[in-house]
């Protein structure tokens, strides 16, 4: 993996442990507004650790790739052009 390591673990325990904030949440029987907008916080920081993973992919691999036989750098631009479509 390209992307910064310690930085995407930390979003990552982040992510989860709003995730388990969630679920104490609903555990509670907590307001339904309030359970909503932990889901949506714990959702932008999966997808900000997302785009800095296909960020550093695109970087590094893609980039890599670009300088070796033109077939690798083909695969790896459909690799992200899957996942754009996918998050989109």
């Amino acid at each position: 993996m390209k992307a910064d390591a310690a930085r995407t673990l930390q979003l990552l325990k982040t992510a989860r442990g709003q995730i388990d904030g969630v679920i104490r949440m609903v555990e509670d029987d907590r307001y339904c507004i309030d359970i909503s907008n932990q889901i949506q916080a714990a959702s932008a920081i999966l997808a900000k650790v997302n785009q800095e993973i296909l960020s550093a992919h695109i970087h590094g691999c893609v980039k890599d790739a670009m300088h070796g036989r033109p077939e690798d750098a083909e695969a790896k631009i459909e690799e992200v052009l899957e996942i754009l479509d996918r998050c989109l």
